[in-house]
């Protein structure tokens, strides 16, 4: 039932750790889904240097989904929006044609405590690459919530079982996050042709094969798999179809290369505008890494 099993790459910001999943060598996209980073878990310090927060950068063709434990993160980007992210809220920025936006860690720096998440990123299918950007919040209580026998699930976004998300998805997908007790097991159907599960905490057997905290199981299309935990655990689910080959560059996602070579000027030159309430600092584009870059999928 499992193709793959993908450990996250550790990843010392200073403040706090990131765990890269996803794009992985061996597997590069799992349905639309071409970045996963989880944040954390760390108890942080008031006094939270600013060193630690994500300056405006910039994103196209491609969508952000950002999903917390614990803590809180300030977005603000250039269409205007400022909003603060809490556990168990969804905030989705789709970059379309392009966005700029940065991620501030205010009230952890006043205040500390803990800071744990995850970001995606989903890439645009074909005719919505260039679409207008847009950015939705969604609180805790509008994701639909379901389980039974210890298990509890929150559809963050897409469709799965018949229970669907209001969140606005661009492709067929699904994303959810599933709380399992000990001893429990939840069944994750063959809906979609591409599927993996990341345990955020916990251990759990996907058809009596153990995957390990921060580990993502890909899994093998067409058949259902049962995910059993031993003990408490914490799962997200998450897959859809496949939007086609993919080139990564940066903050930058395209079905073209030259696409790719155009943000990049665009963000060079200062012709992306920069959020409306966050504009006094940026990120500079990094040196361009290799030859021209291969299509993921």
């Amino acid at each position: 039932m499992i193709e793959l099993v993908i450990p996250q790459r550790r990843r010392d910001l200073g403040s706090f750790e990131v765990g890269r999943v996803l794009p992985f060598a061996q597997r590069r996209m799992v349905g639309p889904y071409i970045f996963f980073d989880r944040m954390g878990p760390k108890q942080l310090a008031p006094g939270l240097p600013r060193e630690a927060d994500v300056r405006p950068h910039p994103h196209i063709g491609l969508s952000t989904i950002t999903y917390l434990f614990d803590g809180e993160i300030t977005h603000r980007d250039s269409l205007g929006s400022e909003q603060a992210i809490r556990p168990g809220e969804v905030n989705w920025m789709t970059a379309g044609r392009g966005i700029t936006h940065s991620e501030r860690f205010e009230r952890l720096r006043r205040e500390g405590g803990p800071l744990d998440g995850v970001q995606l990123w989903a890439a645009l299918p074909d005719e919505r690459e260039e679409m207008e950007p847009g950015f939705w919040h969604y609180a805790s209580e509008a994701l639909p919530l379901f389980g039974e026998g210890g298990v509890s699930g929150r559809m963050i976004a897409g469709r799965l079982a018949g229970v669907a998300s209001p969140v606005k998805v661009d492709s067929p997908q699904f994303y959810v996050h599933w709380t399992l007790r000990a001893g429990s097991r939840v069944s994750l159907p063959a809906e979609y042709s591409e599927r993996a599960v990341y345990v955020a905490s916990g251990d759990v057997e996907v058809e009596g094969q153990r995957v390990e905290v921060g580990s993502m199981a890909v899994l093998t299309p067409g058949k259902s798999a049962t995910i059993a935990a031993p003990g408490d655990a914490v799962v997200m689910a998450l897959g859809g179809e496949p939007v086609g080959p993919r080139y990564i560059d940066w903050n930058f996602v395209s079905s073209s290369p030259e696409r790719l070579d155009q943000a990049r000027a665009d963000w060079a030159a200062g012709r992306m505008k920069l959020p409306d309430l966050d504009h006094d600092e940026f990120i500079p584009l990094p040196p361009k890494l290799g030859a021209k870059p291969e299509p993921m999928s």
